[in-house]
């Protein structure tokens, strides 16, 4: 395999049209200089210069790996301040697991937070449901998770955002009044519900507020920006995280729900598994529950 050495040789070479200019730039003899060019030609099996002329010239396969050469070399000069910058937490990748329904309002508002106070950080962003966040998670697949309780032993976890549930309501609805309403006021009416396999924490909160309640279910889904469609359609109300007010949606009124019980956002994170870029994010997080939502 050959060295940076070599490479250094070559690209000097290349650019000074000369082994001696070369050799002179690099404050060493020109017959070590040449050997180290033949080595490397013999490495990679192709001849890089054409040395059957006063100048020296590039062979065609010799101005190609003139670039890739430079790159290589521009790598390898920038690694150690590269290392560093990842051992102060200052660069790196953080890989960021979240739910559908954090993406309305609070990922946007944590990403800009680390734009700010982390800039040198690459953000990878994965959508997915809680359990499915939990599971790659715990098998390194992620670095952080933002999941709705409960997680279970063996992560590290921290509140982040709480919010209430309201009601989507279609515009004209009976319902599309000021105000908020009481769980017994949706006696009757046709509710879209989630489905509990794939939104467990949602199905579980929705049961709470409509226990008791004499409604009419309608279809049982997982997105909720599925759900405000419908509303939208007229195919019946949802309870959903008030930050869904965010999407914006025309024709849909959100009324605050009496006594709403609270939807919880978890961000958590494997204890044993805290690298120096994770750590400066795990810092930014403590305000953000402080911020209005």
């Amino acid at each position: 395999m050959y060295s940076l050495d070599q490479v250094r040789a070559f690209v000097t070479v290349a650019e000074e049209r000369s082994f001696r200019r070369a050799a002179e730039r690099l404050r060493m003899t020109q017959p070590p200089l040449s050997r180290q060019v033949q080595k490397l030609e013999r490495e990679i099996g192709v001849v890089l210069f054409d040395r059957s002329k006063r100048q020296v010239e590039l062979t065609p396969a010799g101005a190609t790996f003139l670039v890739e050469a430079r790159r290589l070399l521009a790598l390898a000069d920038a690694a150690p301040d590269t290392a560093r910058l990842v051992a102060d937490g200052h660069a790196g990748t953080v890989r960021i697991g979240f739910t559908a329904a954090s993406g309305f309002d609070f990922l946007g508002r944590l990403i800009t937070r680390i734009e700010e106070g982390a800039p040198g950080l690459e953000i990878v962003l994965n959508e997915l449901v809680s359990s499915e966040q939990l599971a790659t998670l715990h098998s390194g697949g992620l670095d952080l998770a933002l999941v709705r309780p409960p997680v279970g032993d063996g992560f590290a976890t921290r509140v982040v955002q709480v919010e209430p549930l309201v009601l989507a309501v279609p515009t004209g609805h009976a319902l599309d009044v000021d105000g908020p309403v009481a769980p017994a006021d949706l006696g009757g009416q046709t509710l879209l519900l989630y489905t509990r396999d794939r939104a467990r924490y949602f199905a579980d909160l929705t049961a709470t507020v409509l226990a008791g309640v004499p409604f009419r279910a309608a279809h049982q889904l997982t997105q909720i920006h599925t759900m405000l469609g419908l509303v939208v359609a007229g195919r019946g109300l949802a309870l959903v995280p008030a930050s869904a007010a965010a999407l914006r949606r025309d024709g849909i009124r959100f009324r605050p729900v009496s006594n709403s019980p609270d939807v919880v956002l978890v961000a958590a994170w494997r204890s044993d598994q805290i690298g120096p870029a994770l750590q400066r994010i795990l810092a930014l997080l403590p305000q953000m529950h402080e911020e209005p939502s």
